[in-house]
């Protein structure tokens, strides 16, 4: 018998169920009911509801509530610190069935190598992982990446079963002035989806930007941005994650009306975070705590996602769906106390039936052995230029001081809480490094770096005391990537990251034990920030401007968004 014939059997009850879900009620994403319910599943699909049914196996679940699995819509694995196999582990029992992952990260530390890692990895989880193709590898020419994908090293992974299409298009002007590199692989994929990136974009940009036929973005920072986004066809992926945190200020697009137009996205949170909040279930607690209609969240966590990506297997408890599904205490605390991937109920038995995958990128970290002086940054006539950090944002201002000077050389400012940071080129391909200052971060003393630099991911290393900026970057050549707090000459604080120095071959328990550690190192040094790591990671992105981008490059110096 194949396996249609035996769903068909079983959804009309000629043969028992091989799961029957019974004492429950199903949140119908449809009518928004609850709906008390026997669900059968045969295998890896839903065969029936809304009747009673024998089964095999028989699960009561009196009093609890069955959703659909939730799909994040975008992140990049790399940046929970842990490989995919440890990502599943850890936030499959929160109920994410499904994430769209872009390995942005590690493509641009091993390019083609990276890619695989993640497709071969994908292949053996019991999530479903999707993969779309990084689109940004290099993400910009201002920086020296690992790797360079053109559409050429590309086109190889389009078929691969677990491809979506093409990752977040990150150089939005490269679309918007047509650069051939850009119109190369947008052209390869008209076919197919092209997510979106295009932070602050607006008006007959914006409009030039979707004429490449992207539909995705998950930029928004603010609900008149996200507005004009959808008036103009884009679904809106709401972001929460560790650093960038936007859901609040989106929460007035969170209605039943536009949900059909939304989706969810981590992009992303750490194993310590997960540990403390949550992953998607968090965002939907908080967004029904603000006032946000569950139907409205609950929809933009599973069935919209899924077709926002053209899954059309997915996001309903419904007879010839994907039995993707949560068993949740109540709508309102969205607590999975059962979870099922495709059919089979997820238990560490289940994790224990995956092929492992061998690490990539365990020499990785090439960078120089730097010394205090190679942190000194001369005097200038003027006005010092600031990177200025905004809390819960990726997005950062140019701000300019006049800064003290010692001798022939620029000091940090306590006072106004302006330190050192530093790029320090880790590939091996020029040896490159620059000094800059930053405000923000509220170090009073020693430094933190890490090899987590988006997008090129070269060490970035931020701090008071020269001597401790080195200590603290030469570290990271001795455990192959990763973070390290120095305070006063000794290191007080490290994760190793020897995967392409972005994740950990650590269980994610160990990574999550640490980063707390670390984290407490950090505090010790006086940071007010609540992600001083992933702050620093994402301090080496470009910035670029975004005011007239098109007319003839006319721009507002003092407003900068970093484009990563």
């Amino acid at each position: 018998m194949t396996d249609l014939e035996r769903r068909i059997d079983q959804g009309t009850g000629r043969e028992p169920a091989d799961i029957v879900l019974r004492g429950g009620r199903f949140f119908d994403l449809v009518t928004g009911e609850l709906v008390a319910s026997d669900i059968a599943i045969c295998g890896d699909t839903i065969v029936g509801t809304v009747e009673a049914y024998e089964g095999r196996e028989i699960i009561d679940i009196s009093g609890k509530i069955v959703v659909p699995g939730f799909i994040d819509t975008h992140l990049h694995i790399e940046s929970s610190l842990v490989t995919p196999h440890e990502f599943d582990r850890c936030v499959l029992p929160y109920g994410v069935t499904t994430v769209i992952c872009d390995p942005h990260e590690i493509a641009n530390v091993l390019g083609t190598e990276g890619i695989q890692f993640f497709l071969d990895s994908a292949e053996q989880t019991i999530m479903d992982i999707r993969v779309q193709l990084s689109s940004c590898v290099p993400a910009t020419h201002l920086e020296t990446a690992g790797a360079d994908l053109p559409i050429e090293r590309l086109l190889p992974f389009r078929h691969h079963p677990k491809v979506i299409g093409l990752a977040e298009f990150m150089n939005f002007p490269g679309v918007i002035h047509k650069d051939p590199i850009c119109m190369a692989k947008l052209e390869a994929f008209q076919d197919g989806h092209i997510d979106g990136h295009s932070p602050l974009l607006s008006g007959r940009d914006l409009n030039g930007y979707l004429s490449a036929r992207i539909r995705t973005d998950h930029e928004c920072t603010t609900a008149a941005e996200a507005m004009e986004k959808i008036r103009k066809g884009m679904h809106i992926l709401v972001r929460e994650g560790s650093v960038s945190k936007d859901l609040h200020a989106l929460i007035p697009i969170l209605t039943e009306r536009l949900s059909p137009f939304l989706a969810l996205c981590t992009d992303d949170r750490n194993p310590l975070d997960i540990a403390e909040q949550g992953h998607l279930d968090y965002l939907i607690r908080e967004a029904i705590r603000n006032g946000v209609e569950p139907l409205a969240v609950y929809r933009a966590a599973s069935i919209s996602a899924a077709r926002a990506f053209g899954l059309r297997d997915r996001g309903l408890v419904a007879p010839g769906w994907r039995a993707d599904l949560v068993v949740v205490d109540t709508l309102e605390n969205c607590k999975a106390e059962m979870v099922f991937s495709a059919g089979r109920r997820v238990t560490d038995a289940l994790f224990a039936t995956r092929k492992s995958v061998a690490p990539v990128g365990l020499d990785s970290v090439k960078a120089r052995i730097v010394k205090a002086a190679d942190f000194g940054v001369p005097v200038a006539e003027g006005e010092t230029p600031v990177i200025g950090v905004m809390p819960g944002k990726i997005i950062t201002e140019h701000r300019r001081f006049r800064l003290p000077t010692s001798g022939n050389q620029t000091s940090v400012d306590l006072d106004n809480d302006i330190i050192k940071v530093a790029v320090i080129e880790r590939h091996g391909k020029n040896g490159n490094h620059a000094n800059g200052f930053v405000q923000g971060f509220g170090l009073k003393k020693g430094a933190i770096a890490s090899t987590v630099g988006h997008d090129s991911h070269n060490i970035c290393v931020v701090g008071v005391s020269e001597e401790d900026m080195a200590l603290a970057a030469n570290r990271l050549g001795d455990i192959k990537g990763g973070f390290v707090v120095v305070e006063n000459g000794k290191v007080t604080g490290e994760i190793p990251l020897p995967v392409a120095g972005l994740m950990s071959l650590e269980p994610y328990e160990s990574v999550r034990d640490t980063l707390h550690h670390l984290r407490q190192a950090a505090y010790a040094l006086g940071t007010t920030l609540e992600e001083p790591f992933l702050q620093v990671a994402f301090l080496p992105l470009p910035v670029i401007p975004h005011l007239k981008i098109s007319d003839k490059g006319m721009v507002d110096v003092d407003k900068f968004c970093l484009i990563g």
